[in-house]
């Protein structure tokens, strides 16, 4: 995954009415590690990632371009990614690619409580001032129906579905221009 250049890298943190959106911190770090290892959380990204590895593999400041930490009461439970989509993944709109996509992981602790929606709101209101006009993408399995749901509210819209990972995928597609429930 790409940096969505040119947008600006990290943004100043985003603030919803529960949730702060801010580059990872170091005390980050094992919720990190326990999102990405969870079985309950991997179920529909290919599995849980072994712990040894995922934590070999995790940059020690547990920064990268495109990741935000979501915050509720000064604790991070969960994540969201804004990131260029390589060309050579399944799942595009444009022939060449490097589209902007949407990603969300929350730990299972914060499922069903509105969190994944504020947190992703506050997310899309940001790339759309600072990428006015790009459409993103987001794609998730077809079996995932809380994630489903999540991108009907949001507004994306089907673009296709395709055969990735074993299981069906669905791509949505959000424009700046559609209106958010």
């Amino acid at each position: 995954m790409a940096h969505l250049v040119p947008a600006p890298w990290p943004p100043p943190p985003i603030r919803t009415e529960r949730l702060v959106l801010r580059e990872p911190e170091p005390r980050d770090r094992q919720a990190l590690i326990d999102l990405f290892t969870s079985v309950e959380v991997g179920t529909y990204i290919g599995g849980a990632r072994p712990r040894d590895d995922f934590e070999l593999g995790l940059p020690e400041d547990n920064r990268r371009p495109g990741l935000l930490a979501v915050e509720l009461n000064g604790t991070m439970i969960g994540i969201v990614t804004l990131d260029r989509l390589d060309p050579d993944q399944k799942g595009h709109i444009r022939p060449n690619g490097n589209e902007a996509a949407l990603g969300y992981l929350f730990l299972p602790g914060a499922w069903g409580k509105g969190y994944a929606t504020e947190a992703c709101r506050a997310a899309l209101d940001w790339f759309a001032a600072v990428l006015p006009g790009e459409p993103l993408l987001l794609s998730t399995q077809t079996a995932n129906e809380a994630s489903m749901r999540l991108a009907t509210r949001l507004g994306f819209t089907e673009a296709e579905r395709y055969q990735d990972w074993g299981a069906e995928q669905w791509l949505g597609v959000w424009s700046p221009h559609h209106q958010i429930d």
